[in-house]
């Protein structure tokens, strides 16, 4: 039973950064899903696919792994660059790049 611990990235449907500062440790699936003939739902007997527990920070995760025996694979999140220009920033005389339509 392997976990992975990551901190999760925003989503497409938001633009700020919230529920991103929080690491998540969830277990990866031990057997495949399996889909139901009748109803169409897909299901899996694999409980520990529900779990998902979340650290202020990232050494909690790892300590709670090692202190439960849990063999865990660490992703480090990509920071973005930080990248603030303002409107007006646009149309300044020393751009490097000529500002076009």
């Amino acid at each position: 039973m392997v976990a992975r611990i990551y901190k999760p990235a925003r989503t497409a449907m938001q633009s700020g950064r919230g529920k991103t500062h929080r690491w998540v440790l969830e277990f990866e699936p031990a057997e495949p899903r399996s889909i139901d003939p009748l109803m169409g739902w897909t299901s899996s007997g694999d409980m520990t696919s529900q779990v998902h527990l979340h650290f202020a920070s990232k050494d909690e995760a790892i300590a709670y792994a090692e202190r439960h025996a849990i063999a865990f694979e660490l992703f480090e999140p990509h920071e973005r660059s930080p990248k603030r220009q303002s409107y007006s920033d646009n149309f300044r005389a020393d751009r490097l790049f000529p500002w076009t339509h």
